[in-house]
């Protein structure tokens, strides 16, 4: 655009000086009178230079980029907008300014290495970053350190009388751990399996015969028994009468089931984990 503008200026100042004498009146004058006319056309003839400059001007933006007026040198400068001639006359050939640049063709070998290392550097980033997200989504549905503490309980049985029962906390329910006599263990063997509501053996419910360990939650509506007590000498529930027998069997009452045995282990005679 600058350089048709620099040949358009070029080529008036020149039609200017070179025009006959015919279409120009000073230069007309300048012959006739021998070139002494000269002041009496100065200023006219700066005048006209003045205005063709003006009308050139006036229409250079909308001619500049007009397809055919680039390579004529003088002539009239179209009124049609520059976007309107590029729409009405598009052309494939596309000439890029690259005089403050250097410009590179499309898949340049030099710069392959670069463009490598940048998209796999972002996706090394987007991998982490969904890695992360997914171990922060797993992690949050995971057991605390709080919770995983109560998750197992170990309780020193050497301080328990024979015949009496100790209530410990193991999460968040009573456990009822009872050392029974051998007149308790030949009671609890004695009884008619058949005969039960929820029919299970004495042997099945205990691991050491000595130890009854049950957790202390009432099978009809999860009351909590009493110990020592009801019509068989174990448990008894005071809220709807359940009676529960010395191996922690349902003997009498509304309730389903008998008292739920927990997973524990004996670490030796006197140590008990459970959980």
């Amino acid at each position: 655009m600058l350089r048709v503008a620099g040949r358009r200026l070029s080529s008036l100042a020149l039609g200017s000086r070179k025009g006959s004498p015919a279409r120009n009146p000073c230069f007309a004058a300048e012959y006739a009178y021998g070139g002494s006319n000269g002041s009496i056309c100065s200023s006219n003839r700066s005048f006209l230079i003045t205005n063709s400059l003006t009308d050139q001007i006036r229409g250079f933006s909308s001619g500049a980029v007009a397809p055919g007026n680039e390579g004529q040198e003088t002539g009239l400068i179209s009124d049609i907008p520059a976007t309107v001639a590029a729409i009405k006359n598009p052309s494939s050939k596309i000439v890029y300014d690259e005089h403050n640049h250097e410009r590179y063709p499309v898949g340049d070998p030099s710069k392959r290495a670069f463009a490598y290392f940048v998209l796999t550097g972002g996706r090394f980033v987007y991998a982490s970053l969904a890695r992360l997200l997914i171990l922060k989504f797993v992690l949050s549905m995971s057991a605390s350190k709080d919770v995983l503490a109560l998750a197992s309980l170990e309780v020193d049985l050497s301080s328990i009388e024979p015949g009496s029962t100790v209530t410990v906390k193991w999460r968040g329910k009573p456990v009822f751990i009872r050392r029974r006599t051998d007149d308790d263990i030949k009671l609890a063997n004695s009884v008619d399996v058949a005969s039960l509501r929820d029919p299970q053996e004495d042997g099945v419910r205990v691991k050491n015969p000595e130890w009854l360990v049950v957790v202390g939650v009432c099978t009809h509506l999860g009351c909590i028994p009493l110990p020592n007590a009801g019509d068989f000498g174990g448990w008894f529930c005071p809220c709807h009468g359940s009676h529960y027998d010395i191996s922690g069997r349902i003997r009498k009452g509304p309730a389903p089931y008998n008292l739920e045995v927990p997973t524990y282990t004996f670490l030796d005679d006197n140590k008990l984990l459970i959980g």
